[in-house]
């Protein structure tokens, strides 16, 4: 009996020997392995752009284009008039019902982005479906136009890292704003000369889009702004 309990107090303490082993080997290789698994995760892609150059009195004026196109003429017009270019958004799938609206942009001189093609949430989707978005709008407008683009504008503003690197992979800087004019609630004209003129600074990135009070508000905004000493130009060419 007195051997029994001998073997099996030598057992219980070759097991606990055992356990300590193995947890101390297992800290170790985590411990070297730690570099690694931090070097095989995605890297950090480059931030938005939410304005342009600081030191020049230029602003642009970003229209994301996904729906208003009976507004459109009008806004054209303006812009024609006062010999001022700016930069569409567009979305493929507006595209591809209203190619000779997109092509008249075009035309016209205006610079073309990027909007994706069915204005999903960038947030919820892979960095392959980011992709898919981008690549579907960009072969289509250029198939419209002649015109290959490389600003994108994210949908609702979202972004993240995945978001970020797919855009960049595919050569494309994301683009966002620094003064909203929140045209799509319809605020009227003279709101949204307000939400401007009181943030208007070296560099600002304009968001608007295709609504009634935008295309009632554009020919007094441009004024305003011209009045200021400011020259209303592409997100490209306030980027310089």
């Amino acid at each position: 009996m007195q051997c029994k309990v001998v073997t099996v107090g030598k057992v219980r303490a070759w097991y606990v020997y055992f356990t300590i082993g193995v947890f101390l080997v297992v800290a170790m290789l985590a411990g070297s392995l730690q570099p690694l698994v931090s070097t095989t995760q995605l890297a950090a892609a480059v931030p938005p752009v939410f304005q342009g150059n600081p030191s020049q009195p230029q602003i642009a004026l970003a229209c994301n284009v996904f729906w208003g196109e009976e507004y459109l003429p009008d806004m054209l017009k303006t812009l024609d008039e006062n010999n001022i270019h700016i930069t569409f958004f567009i979305g493929g799938s507006w595209a591809n019902k209203y190619p000779e609206v997109l092509k008249d942009m075009a035309n016209r001189g205006h610079e073309l982005g990027n909007h994706t093609y069915s204005h999903p949430h960038p947030n919820n989707l892979s960095k392959e479906k980011n992709k898919e978005q981008i690549v579907k709008t960009e072969e289509l407008v250029n198939s419209v136009t002649g015109i290959k683009t490389n600003l994108y504008a994210p949908p609702y503003g979202e972004y993240n890292n995945t978001v970020l690197l797919a855009a960049q992979e595919l050569d494309y800087t994301t683009i966002m704003w620094s003064i909203d004019t929140i045209d799509w609630k319809r605020p009227p004209p003279e709101v949204i000369t307000e939400r401007v003129l009181k943030k208007l600074h070296n560099g600002a990135i304009i968001l608007m889009h295709p609504t009634a009070p935008t295309a009632k508000a554009l020919p007094g905004l441009i004024a305003e702004i011209k009045k200021r000493g400011y020259t209303i130009t592409t997100v490209s060419d306030i980027l310089k």
